[in-house]
């Protein structure tokens, strides 16, 4: 279902629970609201469409991917960028890394281990903070 994206800030800068099998469904609801934006917005974290998990989705150029309970384990190759935000107005400095490795559950709740550079890799670094509660 497509949902509404949340710009509280209080709200979005509180930290996100870890998902459980239980929450497979949200996967579908990042899918259809991520899809609803596709013309401003190329990932988003649970907490910008209301809900308090550890869960993500980034469009990869191929095909969506959801991660559950995303861990960075990996950060290479530091740079200075610029980002906006779908919950936030403007665009904000922030450092990002070249290449990270992310182990995840996917959306089969199977245990997956990730290597990402460029573009994509930035996605997840934004969609990370989201579950910390930081942002940019």
């Amino acid at each position: 279902m497509v949902k509404e994206i949340v710009k509280d800030i209080f709200f979005l800068r509180q930290p996100s629970t870890p998902c459980t099998s239980s929450d497979l469904p949200l996967a579908k609801d990042l899918t259809d609201t991520l899809s609803a934006n596709h013309d401003r917005c190329v990932g988003m974290a649970a907490n910008m469409i209301g809900v308090r998990k550890r869960a993500i989705i980034v469009d990869t150029g191929f095909m969506p991917l959801v991660m559950f309970n995303p861990v960075i384990t990996r950060k290479d190759r530091p740079y200075e960028t610029e980002e906006g935000c779908l919950s936030l107005a403007g665009t904000r400095k922030t450092t990002r890394y070249q290449t990270i490795e992310v182990e995840y559950m996917d959306s089969r709740w199977k245990r997956q281990a990730g290597k990402f550079v460029g573009w994509t890799a930035q996605i997840i670094q934004h969609e990370c903070d989201h579950l910390d509660g930081v942002l940019i």
